[in-house]
């Protein structure tokens, strides 16, 4: 059985490397969308396992995401996916009731971490 994960993030090619990342997992099928508003439509009325989220968007950021869908659906896992330090992040995180912070970075076991946490998550 495949978890469904909805990816969220402005920049279409982070979205594409990150679909193709997380999509090589077996156990992962991965929703890609640009449009955050578009995305929380999806997240409320999809059959969604998790979603994943990019913090800086236009119109809707990931904490707002996420605190818009916790409104809704206080167990689906949100995680934020971000080159932000966890430090800044955190607190804020917290509150709008982020499952899980990963940090974008360089190489690619950041997409491993994504999916391990993600599995823990589900």
């Amino acid at each position: 059985m495949s978890l469904e994960v909805l990816l969220v993030d402005e920049d279409r090619d982070v979205l594409e490397i990150v679909e193709t990342f997380l999509g090589q997992e077996d156990d992962l099928s991965v929703t890609s969308e640009a449009d955050p508003e578009t995305a929380l439509e999806m997240a409320l009325t999809g059959e969604y396992d998790a979603v994943v989220s990019d913090l800086k968007m236009p119109r809707l950021d990931g904490l707002e995401l996420c605190a818009a869908i916790r409104e809704q659906d206080e167990s689906l896992p949100f995680f934020l996916f971000s080159a932000r330090e966890p430090g800044d992040v955190q607190p804020a995180a917290t509150q709008a009731g982020v499952t899980a912070f990963v940090q974008k970075g360089t190489g690619t076991e950041q997409y491993s971490a994504l999916a391990d946490r993600i599995r823990d998550a589900v």
